[in-house]
């Protein structure tokens, strides 16, 4: 019955051209199908009656009985307003309307029982309701209470009768229409396993739920088929993957033996050992391995790489490891020529930098085989780049690269795929990872090395500014460096902020004495290079900055953090930007600098930054407050455009979707047996639209 939900939403009883085409303009509902997946975002509560001595400034709207005592005008002028004093046995309450005062005082009858919905508020001592909706209680059936749909809408709708009431009454018509043509998305053994309603119901009562019970029975239904279709499609990519390529076999442990042995310079966590026997038992599995390493700053991934590395170049094999900039390349590289040059391995620098002629010499010791490891930035994606026997593709903050650019470095090795590890130091949620990244095995460092000492974090008022100044100075009498980060370039009308010009003066002002260095995103590339270089070396002691340095240099000496207008960043920057301290045997410090006004979340984000130093809880909070688009910064089509799920929320129901999802493959992997073939037939009905395969069949 796919071509009912396909029908042109401007075929529906109420609709025509012109609302249609705003509707597809404002909402992107072009469909019967987007209009009945176009889901309330909340309820307002009529299934129950308050006393007005129960009500109080926190509660949300809500729905009271009520007589009109009387009625007066209050205040002059502008301030001018309509008050009436309704109340029932229990107390009395204030209704105000500002607007439409004269209008309303018309319609209004003393002694009259009314029913009226809104917002309880606390002003001047009293309980108040601004603007409440009211109607006569004869009008009103007692019987009928029910939890009335708020939708989205926009401002333009709105002028065309299309706010949440007119968008529930068109659902009102649309599903009456549709009821016998919702067909079942899911096999009997689901529904009964996991107890779900049946797709009918869940529509009926997710837009018109008769209580509290059915709507979260219709909730957990549609919610859980949604994350259920996407672990699906990701699962089966990855059986295919694995089923489709072969890996080399990279099974000589000799090599990464006898680094362990004799040169390992400390203890590895129990976190790096483990992720290390998850790798190699990849490695040297026969399949093509396609692995994401995430761990927090500072957790040890790259001598997690060295030692995976080492397992395939005793095999016979080569490695490379990308960077997606050049300063991460080049620490990359001193970081590992260090151990690879006490275990006698060749490795080279390949960047934008690299001379021709040396470019030669790479080229061809890579083609030969005489060159072991190679690290690099986008350079390595030249056609002119080829391998001997790549065995092992490293990826280092892989969200910073193109799928396609990463497809071209593991297509370097025509015969056999090599193994892929993509890296990253943003912590992924948990959930997220099982949607973003659900066709990757996933390994994890949690644990930081001993030793390292936990940056301590503070929120400081900009009042607060000669104190930590005064700071400063302490901490570059004892020999540290101090980074200083601005949000903003140039100084922006709309933003009252301390742009970096400005900060940059600032500083140099209050401190006359000590060399500063400045970056931003707008320098060219070989003068930020220099400032960073400079401050690498000692030669400056504070780094004036934009966010340039969230992902860059290692600079053991630098153990302050300073951020201003904290609350203008998101959680993950403020705590990669953290991360950039820490790194030496110090005790370091990260200073965040607001103003008073403070967001509800602003305060959740700092509060949060000053409590905890887990990259994993921090990246929790934020998804919670901005959900996963942003975290990503991307919303990818078809696994972050989700019509009700929240994986800020449902992780639970994400994990339950990916069992049942899995549980199946195992047992019917391409869906042949009879019981599955409402499964298929949904597959198959929404296979050209890939977007979202929970999509109504």
């Amino acid at each position: 019955m796919l071509g009912f939900f396909e029908t042109k939403i401007e075929f529906l009883k109420g609709v025509g051209p012109q609302k249609a085409a705003l509707l597809q303009k404002e909402l992107d509902i072009h469909t019967y199908g987007d209009l009945l997946q176009h889901y309330p975002f909340r309820y307002e509560d009529r299934t129950k009656f308050y006393p007005i001595n129960e009500l109080h400034g926190n509660m949300p709207n809500v729905q009271i009985k009520g007589r009109i005592r009387k009625t007066e005008m209050v205040g002059a002028a502008r301030k001018r307003r309509l008050v009436a004093h309704l109340h029932d046995e229990t107390g009395e309450l204030e209704l105000v309307w500002f607007k439409g005062a004269q209008w309303i005082l018309k319609k209004l009858q003393p002694g009259v029982e009314y029913i009226v919905f809104g917002k309880p508020q606390l002003f001047g001592g009293k309980i108040n309701m601004a603007h409440p909706e009211i109607e006569i209680l004869s009008q009103f059936n007692p019987k009928s209470s029910y939890l009335q749909p708020v939708y989205h809408t926009t401002e333009t709708l709105r002028k065309r009768y299309l706010d949440s009431k007119g968008i529930s009454k068109l659902q009102k018509t649309l599903l009456h229409l549709a009821n016998s043509k919702i067909h079942e998305t899911l096999t009997p053994k689901l529904i009964e396993d996991y107890r779900l309603i049946n797709k009918a119901e869940a529509l009926k009562h997710i837009h018109f739920p008769t209580n509290h019970e059915w709507l979260q029975k219709a909730q957990f239904r549609l919610k859980f088929e949604e994350l259920f279709y996407i672990q699906l499609r990701l699962l089966k990519l990855k059986l295919t993957r694995v089923d489709k390529f072969r890996g080399k076999v990279l099974d000589n442990p000799d090599l990464l033996s006898r680094f362990y042995n004799d040169h390992l310079p400390f203890d590895l966590t129990n976190a790096q050992k483990r992720v290390i026997k998850e790798i190699y038992r990849d490695m040297k599995s026969g399949k093509q391995m396609n692995r994401l390493l995430q761990g927090d700053v500072g957790s040890g991934k790259t001598i997690v790489a060295f030692i995976c590395m080492l397992a395939a170049i005793g095999s016979g094999a080569q490695a490379t490891l990308m960077a997606p900039t050049e300063i991460l390349a080049v620490q990359h590289y001193h970081g590992l020529k260090e151990f690879a040059d006490k275990m006698g391995v060749t490795i080279a620098l390949l960047t934008g930098s690299t001379k021709k002629s040396e470019r030669k010499v790479i080229h061809q010791y890579l083609r030969s085989g005489d060159l072991k490891i190679i690290v690099g930035t986008h350079a390595l994606l030249e056609d002119v780049v080829q391998f001997s026997n790549l065995g092992l593709a490293i990826v280092d903050e892989q969200h910073r690269f193109g799928v396609a650019q990463r497809s071209k470095l593991w297509q370097k090795d025509k015969n056999i795929y090599p193994h892929v590890l993509v890296m990253t130091a943003t912590p992924i949620p948990r959930t997220l990872a099982m949607t973003m990244y659900g066709d990757l095995d996933i390994s994890t460092i949690d644990e930081l090395p001993a030793g390292r000492k936990p940056i301590k974090t503070v929120h400081r008022y900009d009042s607060n500014r000669l104190k930590v100044n005064g700071f400063i100075k302490e901490q570059i009498a004892e020999g540290r460096q101090i980074y200083i980060v601005y949000p903003l370039i140039e100084e922006s009308e709309k933003l009252d902020l301390k742009h970096l010009e400005d900060g940059y003066e600032s500083i140099c002002r209050a401190f006359p004495n000590v060399p500063v260095s400045i970056v931003h995103g707008r320098m060219k590339a070989e003068d930020k290079d220099f400032e960073m270089q400079r401050f690498v070396k000692g030669e400056t002691k504070i780094m004036v900055a934009t966010t340039v340095i969230e992902v860059g240099v290692n600079v053991p000496n630098a153990s302050v953090m300073i951020i201003e207008n904290a609350e203008r960043f998101g959680l993950a920057q403020l705590h990669q930007l953290r991360g950039r301290v820490g790194r030496g045997a110090e005790q370091s410090y990260c200073i965040l600098i607001s103003n008073y006004k403070l967001s509800k979340e602003g305060k959740t984000r700092l509060e949060t930054m000053v409590r905890t130093n887990n990259g994993f809880e921090i990246a929790d909070v934020d998804l919670k407050l901005r959900g996963p688009g942003d975290i990503t910064g991307t919303q990818q089509s078809g696994i972050l455009d989700l019509l009700i799920a929240d994986l800020g929320k449902d992780g639970k129901i994400l994990q339950m979707a990916r069992q049942a999802a899995s549980a199946l493959l195992e047992k019917d992997g391409n869906l042949d047996n009879p019981e599955n073939g409402n499964i298929k037939r949904q597959i198959e009905s929404l296979r050209k639209t890939v977007v979202n395969w929970s999509r109504i069949s």
